[in-house]
């Protein structure tokens, strides 16, 4: 399929700071690359690049096979936008903020209208045309942000952390949005997300670290990296169990994930490690419930990135 999005060899300083070193992805159509990283890793830096809001120091970027350097008003005109602090003007209605947006990328009336009823019965707006934007719930807003984006039908969009600040159900309802798009258009996503439950959703995945590309692959290829390797531990106090853990010198990391722990364990020795843990615990005061090999989550992977780089 064809790459809509092609990014080679992307960096940016910021005074001393560099910001994205030597960054190469490519996105193809009917896919969603998650990009994902900490806070500071280069993510929003990147996205800025990607759709020519920050010039390049150096690297190159195609949208739709048009150079963001050399066509960049090709380029934008395949490409939806959302960033971190996008603003909706409150004092108008949900209809009058996408007439703008549409009006902004040079779309008449007689084409806008019609695309704006469509995209906002997409996302389940339509029949709050006439509200103000200031008086939408959070959800209502995000929606409202993704259909501004979309109005003009680019074949790219890109997502800076959409769904921060949103409870639950509305991620949930974002995201089924976002694959039910896919499906239907063939776009590209490139959506930058902290959270691993929205990775796994992605057809492919970025991790980044101090503005590099440390690892990509699709979900599960990155999940098998770690496979029989990681112990997940049920008992109390959680807190001794993690001091015996962490004490084995099989056990490469010990990770709290709610009621449970996560050990990361050597290559192999996961068997060993666990009769072991069990003979550990009798005289300690504490108590294993459970304790069992599970699949790797993408956490699980993240974390044995960022400390063996």
């Amino acid at each position: 399929m064809e790459n809509l999005i092609q990014a080679k060899n992307l960096t940016k300083t910021f005074g001393d700071t560099l910001a994205v070193k030597d960054l190469s992805l490519q996105v193809r159509a009917g896919e969603i690359y998650g990009l994902v990283g900490p806070d500071g890793a280069g993510k929003t830096t990147t996205m800025r690049l990607l759709c020519g809001a920050l010039r390049l120091d150096s690297g190159e970027v195609q949208v739709g096979g048009c150079s963001m350097r050399e066509n960049p008003d090709q380029a934008r005109e395949q490409l939806g936008y959302l960033s971190q602090q996008f603003s909706l003007y409150e004092e108008l209605t949900i209809l009058e903020n996408l007439r703008f947006f549409a009006e902004v990328r040079g779309i008449s009336r007689e084409r806008w209208y019609d695309r704006a009823l469509e995209i906002l019965r997409f996302v389940g707006l339509d029949e709050f045309l006439h509200r103000r934007a200031g008086h939408l719930s959070g959800g209502m807003k995000q929606k409202l942000g993704l259909a501004t984006a979309l109005v003009h039908r680019p074949r790219v969009l890109l997502l800076d952390e959409p769904t921060g600040g949103v409870d639950p159900i509305t991620r949930q309802d974002f995201w089924q949005l976002l694959i039910q798009l896919v499906s239907e258009e063939a776009i590209s996503v490139l959506v930058s997300t902290p959270y691993m439950d929205e990775a796994v959703r992605c057809t492919y995945v970025g991790f980044m670290k101090d503005g590099q590309l440390i690892a990509e692959d699709h979900p599960q290829a990155l999940r098998q990296k770690l496979e029989g390797r990681i112990i997940e531990i049920r008992g109390k106090p959680l807190r001794s169990l993690r001091v015996i853990a962490a004490a084995n010198e099989r056990v490469q990391s010990v990770q709290a994930f709610g009621d449970r722990l996560h050990l990361r364990i050597q290559a192999g020795k996961s068997r060993p490690v666990i009769r072991e843990l069990k003979k550990a615990v009798r005289g300690q005061g504490a108590e294993i419930t459970s304790i069992e090999i599970v699949r790797p989550n993408l956490e699980d992977v993240f974390i044995a990135l960022l400390e063996s780089t």
